[in-house]
């Protein structure tokens, strides 16, 4: 038994009808040189020998009986695969737009609670016979480094299949309710003398940050939230999901980064998904005379529980035109915002989201949802953009080799687009997640990634891209 942390447990909490808190990635396989082909049995096998590996598939939420605490995980005495794998088919011609739709209705329905929370998609039909697998998880149980970790144990280096045969789950029985009704009580009675000292250094840090804001010295500053601009995804959103992809060659991502002095792959990558915004919201005479402004969760290492993350606020530029002014902005804002984070600390986050009250936080989140209160306040933020790393080498499944691996994020009430980024054997595969009434069109946002690349490059780095293929399935 493991109790989540109060930054997992929160990814619970403020989840609503609307608002779907899982994290997905839409993995396309080559099953072409598969020893013995593609079988969807060989698929259901693999996962079922590597399950002791992965505990997030194999456990599932209790919760004390008067919710005074924080959940905690447990081993699931009935799991049963079924309930997890489903078997599709991609509707015809099975190209990458179709695959987007499937996905998008995938990711259209909350996980139940009732059992682990995930579930695996396989899905043929698709061109040239490939294949994609559309994992679901819940965002309580893993973070976009845990995730990546996650593929790595499922997928191997190696095409070969040999035989694995299936280790014995061990499975603890839960415990007693007397004995979590105890625990949760000496968690709430210790709660006071925390609280005083959280808040103390809370403030402390707050100060630095604003003493920093209003240094007139200081160039490089991160967001705000609740100062951006309301666009057309900055609005209350319902539970229908639509997704896009897109896919950008690495090694010019990275020749644009090495021409700039002090610019990372983040900048650029940011740089890139502006100019992208700028033609979309400019198509849809939407186009804000400020800036947007980004959130972007950043990995921390710190704490506890399956999330080790905090998030920067990030300023977009898309009011500008200028590729290059773009990217120095976009340098200033993200080293202002790292600092500003580091000073906040992602320990602070997860400190008070350990002493968070349990069913307030949930009551809170719904009545947002239900009053549609994300419309009568200036937007908190804009979109996520989210960086996951991902592996520079061929891996293969079932002897099928990864061809693209697009990772999504949730959608939130309020901002409902999000943009999520792998990088793989050199490429940079973006996964767009919308709410599809906000945003009915993200093929258009997908297909400007390209352009925007160009752009960027052309102004930054001239040389040919060596890199042309933007196909996503």
């Amino acid at each position: 038994m493991e109790q989540l942390s109060g930054l997992d447990a929160a990814f619970l909490y403020v989840e609503t009808p609307h608002m779907h808190m899982h994290v997905a990635l839409c993995a396309v396989l080559d099953p072409s040189e598969t020893p013995g082909g593609y079988r969807y049995d060989a698929l259901e096998d693999l996962l079922r020998a590597r399950l002791y590996a992965l505990p997030p598939f194999r456990r599932r939420l209790l919760e004390d009986p008067l919710g005074l605490d924080h959940p905690y995980w447990v081993d699931d005495p009935d799991f049963d695969i079924i309930h997890h794998m489903r078997r599709v088919t991609c509707p015809a011609p099975g190209e990458a737009r179709e695959l987007g739709a499937l996905v998008g209705r995938i990711t259209s329905r909350a996980l139940p609670r009732d059992r682990p929370l995930w579930e695996l998609w396989v899905v043929e039909g698709l061109e040239a016979g490939r294949i994609a697998l559309v994992a679901k998880i819940h965002h309580c149980a893993v973070d976009g480094m845990m995730g990546a970790g996650l593929l790595a144990s499922l997928f191997s280096i190696s095409r070969e299949t040999g035989p694995t045969p299936p280790r014995p789950l061990a499975s603890e029985p839960p415990p007693p309710d007397l004995e979590l009704l105890r625990h949760s009580a000496a968690s709430r009675l210790a709660q006071p003398r925390k609280l005083f000292d959280l808040a103390r250094r809370t403030v402390k840090a707050v100060g630095t940050v604003v003493e920093r804001r209003l240094d007139p010295a200081e160039e490089r500053k991160g967001g705000t939230p609740f100062t951006a601009p309301r666009t057309r995804f900055n609005h209350a959103i319902s539970a229908r999901r639509d997704v896009a992809f897109a896919r950008l060659p690495l090694p010019d991502l990275k020749r644009i980064k090495h021409s700039v002095p002090d610019a990372k792959l983040n900048d650029v990558i940011l740089t890139v998904v502006t100019g992208a915004l700028r033609r979309y919201l400019e198509a849809h005479d939407d186009l804000p005379e400020t800036p947007l402004v980004a959130t972007c969760p950043v990995a921390t290492g710190a704490g506890r529980g399956s999330n080790r993350v905090s998030a920067m606020f990030v300023p977009l530029p898309t009011h500008v035109e200028d590729p290059r002014v773009q990217l120095a902005q976009i340098m200033n804002a993200t080293r202002g915002a790292k600092a500003e984070q580091e000073t906040l600390g992602g320990a602070l986050i997860q400190e008070w989201a350990d002493l968070a009250p349990t069913t307030t936080f949930s009551l809170a989140a719904n009545l947002y949802t239900r009053l549609r209160l994300a419309e009568r306040h200036r937007p908190i933020h804009n979109l996520i953009v989210s960086n996951v790393p991902g592996p520079p080498v061929p891996i293969y499944l079932a002897g099928m080799e990864l061809v693209a691996a697009y990772p999504m994020g949730p959608a939130m009430d309020g901002a409902g687009l999000n943009v999520t980024v792998m990088s793989y054997r050199g490429h940079v595969d973006f996964g767009f997640m919308v709410a599809q009434d906000v945003l009915e069109d993200p093929w258009l946002l997908a297909d400007a990634m390209r352009p925007s690349f160009e752009a960027v490059r052309d102004a930054l780095s001239p040389e040919p891209a060596r890199d042309q293929d933007a196909s996503t399935t």
